[in-house]
């Protein structure tokens, strides 16, 4: 039996309990990926385990080669979950095949995190001194109660990571406890040692596993600012969302608003500052005046705005240079952050680069606004992310109409010069026939832009009360969503039907979720956060309902550029663009239902096209392979039998404190006591990890005490320091860590430094 089928089946049968065919299959895929310096785009239904089939041979190559795998997940759910839930047991499991325990790290971007120096008064307050001493107590309001909230919760977090806090608060409360990359101090901080980002990144520096998101692998990849680890392998998970994430991530936007807040940051420390307040109103004017879509080309007005704002921010960037020798500045660095951006963007914009698509909009909140991004992010994504290292690309839905074709050439890796990839699909252990309906309401007349008509909404009020709640609806539109919350509410609320409808919007979504986990009357309404993530197994979902085929909005100016960029090449722009992308949003809205093998229920899809349209074939085809019908009373009768007979629904894990490195505050160099064999199971089991015993060696390259990493360079040291005779008083100093951590690492080390009950009474 190779290494990699023993580390398998310790992890299954530490974890899952049964090895799953498919399972096995991607696993052996990875390795052979990996063997053969090949790219491999990897179809794994929902059921498979794919997160073990990747980790496993990840863990496996870390160790063989000493270099860090990197796991990128396109949201931040599925990180947590990697991090919080699968590498914790995966960890424990393995240990004893590979002789120690590995290691792991969650890196996020700065902005996730509370800022030190910001909650020291350090850099200028987004929000009327808000955190200045003295005036939080009198902010009124809910920011005000958020940021007291904030402040009180810094002196207890180890991780400063913002989903540790629960509930949690609002986007603009959070800016006033954080910065982002630009107008971060770096090294010159002078609370760079407290720096909540920065001792995180140092966890992750010498682990087996690093685990990150899309977007700041994109940034580091793009940016070049090394925030990663070095390393040769990249497990790219929910590989289908890749490509908006990456266009998203080098996508910029310039408003009149953002060039005058540029102007407030500088301040007096410019005569040119009212200068640049008023090229921004300047730029406002014009992109008032203007229809809202793609610019072909930009007109002169315009064109002469934003030269005006570029020569104007190029001339306060010369300004803002710090002296010599001068102390860093946080005002200073959020004042040049804001001025280089409002320059970058204008700049680039001006340029009219062949492949960039720049278009105008007009928003309720943020007036106008114009953005820039690339039409094809294919030849970026080959040279930045594909290049110098293997790189799985994994999801549930990456082969459409029955090819990885359309995935693949949106990757760059088809084409003159593209690296060599395998695809492969292993399927699902789930018997979807059985398991589920794919019910199309195909005598709904074809929906409008005005959202739900009234026959869409009375098919939906039968399919919720005949499911008795249970019901997740996926919605094309935020608009949609709400309006069928507040339809449904009311119709409820009239005749006493105790089903409780919640919307997006209304909480945060992870709250939202578990709350819809945890109550089977309940329904969980919203857009496209729920298209994908969502993982509700069990009785609480046994209906998702999608209101629409999930087309890009016909003004979308980049769907746009791209159908017809491929028309004029001879293409079909339509099926290439809109129909991939409704194919690939289906397929995920329609994955929500079966999570587990005894998982029963129905999608349900409210809009007729699914079966009448030319292009149907190719949406069903890249669904699962649901029992299909049209008939309204047979689906009506299922979700009834379905309610009476649905179990209890299963227990929700709720959020677990974070650790430095964003492991679980519980969780000891890679192990959790209730994971492994012979831990408690079924519905009274805790999910959440507890800490045992810390084991004695952990790991030659770092190791894990109370939740904080200590390198092979920092144990030298304390070796150094037991041989000297150094007191721990001067180590606690020295390392800037508490008492108790430097004496559990050093009992662990079978070391002894002066009085070594100090602090351990």
């Amino acid at each position: 039996m190779s290494t990699l089928d023993r580390l398998l089946r310790a992890a299954v049968e530490a974890i899952e309990g049964t090895e799953r065919p498919g399972q096995v299959a991607m696993a052996q895929a990875v390795e052979r990926a990996l063997d053969t310096d090949r790219h491999l785009l990897v179809q794994a239904g929902t059921g498979t385990g794919k997160s073990l089939a990747y980790l496993v041979p990840a863990i496996r190559h870390a160790f063989d080669t000493g270099t860090p795998a990197v796991v990128a997940t396109a949201t931040l759910a599925l990180q947590a979950q990697i991090v919080d839930r699968d590498l914790p047991r995966l960890a424990q499991a393995v240990a004893p095949v590979l002789g120690r325990t590995p290691t792991f790290a969650m890196v996020k971007g700065r902005r996730n995190y509370l800022c030190v120096h910001k909650l020291e008064g350090g850099f200028p307050d987004e929000e009327d001194s808000l955190l200045a001493v003295g005036e939080v107590d009198r902010a009124a309001g809910r920011l005000g109660q958020e940021v007291i909230r904030l402040r009180a919760w810094a002196e207890t977090t180890e991780s400063g990571d913002r989903d540790e806090l629960v509930p949690g608060v609002s986007d603009r409360a959070w800016r006033q406890v954080s910065v982002d990359a630009h107008e971060c101090l770096g090294g010159k901080c002078p609370q760079v040692a407290e720096c909540f980002v920065e001792r995180s990144r140092a966890a992750a520096a010498d682990v087996d596993v690093v685990v990150t998101n899309h977007s700041f692998m994109a940034i580091d990849s793009f940016e070049g600012r090394q925030m990663l680890p070095a390393h040769d392998l990249l497990v790219v998970d929910e590989a289908h969302e890749l490509v908006d994430r990456v266009t998203s991530t080098i996508t910029d936007e310039i408003t009149s608003g953002l060039v005058g807040a540029a102007a407030r940051r500088v301040g007096k420390r410019s005569e040119r500052t009212s200068e640049l307040e008023d090229v921004g109103v300047l730029l406002g004017s014009v992109l008032d005046g203007m229809p809202q879509g793609r610019l072909l080309a930009l007109p002169d007005a315009l064109s002469l705005a934003l030269s005006r704002v570029r020569d104007v921010a190029r001339a306060i960037q010369s300004d803002l240079k710090p002296e010599a020798g001068a102390e860093p500045d946080g005002a200073l660095q959020v004042a040049r952050a804001a001025v280089d951006e409002t320059f970058d963007v204008a700049a680039r914009i001006l340029e009219e680069r062949e492949l960039d698509v720049v278009w105008c909009s007009h928003e309720p909140r943020r007036g106008s606004v114009l953005r820039v991004a690339p039409m094809s992010v294919a030849m970026l994504v080959r040279d930045r992310v594909l290049t110098g290292r293997t790189v799985v690309l994994t999801s549930a839905t990456l082969e459409l109409g029955g090819s990885f074709d359309a995935v693949a050439g949106t990757m760059g890796l088809r084409g003159e010069g593209a690296p060599e990839w395998e695809g492969v699909d292993v399927g699902s252990p789930f018997d979807y026939p059985r398991q589920a309906v794919a019910y199309v309401a195909a005598h709904l007349p074809p929906p409008g832009r005005d959202g739900a008509g009234p026959e869409s909404l009375d098919e939906l009020e039968a399919l919720v009360r005949a499911a008795g709640g249970r019901t997740l609806g996926l919605f094309s539109s935020m608009r949609a969503a709400q309006a069928a919350t507040e339809a449904l509410r009311e119709r409820f609320a009239a005749d006493g039907a105790e089903i409780a409808i919640l919307c997006q919007g209304e909480d945060q979504i992870a709250t939202l979720v578990r709350q819809f986990a945890r109550e089977s009357t309940t329904c969980l309404f919203g857009t496209l956060s729920l298209w994908q993530g969502v993982d509700v197994p069990g009785s609480s979902c046994q209906l998702v309902v999608i209101d629409r085929i999930p087309f890009p909005r016909p003004d979308d100016p980049l769907a746009s550029a791209r159908t017809q960029a491929i028309a004029r090449m001879g293409g079909n722009g339509f099926m290439a663009v809109s129909a991939t992308h409704a194919a690939l949003r289906l397929a995920q809205g329609a994955g929500r239902l079966v999570r587990r093998s005894d998982d029963r229920g129905v999608v349900a899809f409210l809009d007729s096209r699914m079966v009448t349209a030319r292009y149907a074939g190719f949406l069903q085809r890249s669904l699962p392979p649901f029992w299909p019908t049209t008939d309204r009373a047979t689906v009506l009768a299922a979700l009834r039998r379905l309610d009476e007979v649905a179990p209890r629904p299963l227990p929700v894990a709720e959020p677990t404190a974070r650790g430095l490195g964003g492991a679980p505050a519980a969780y000891r160099g890679g192990s959790a006591a209730g994971s492994g064999p012979g831990a408690p199971t079924g519905p009274d089991a805790d999910p959440r990890p507890v800490a045992p015993d810390p084991p004695v060696a952990l790991s030659a390259r770092t190791a894990v005490t109370a939740g904080v990493g200590w390198t092979a360079t920092q144990d030298d040291e304390l070796r150094d320091a037991a041989q000297a005779g150094i007191e721990l008083e001067e180590l606690v100093e020295h390392f800037e860590r508490p008492a108790e951590v430097i004496g559990a690492r050093l009992e662990q080390l079978g070391l002894t430094i002066g009085d070594p009950t100090f602090g351990f009474d």
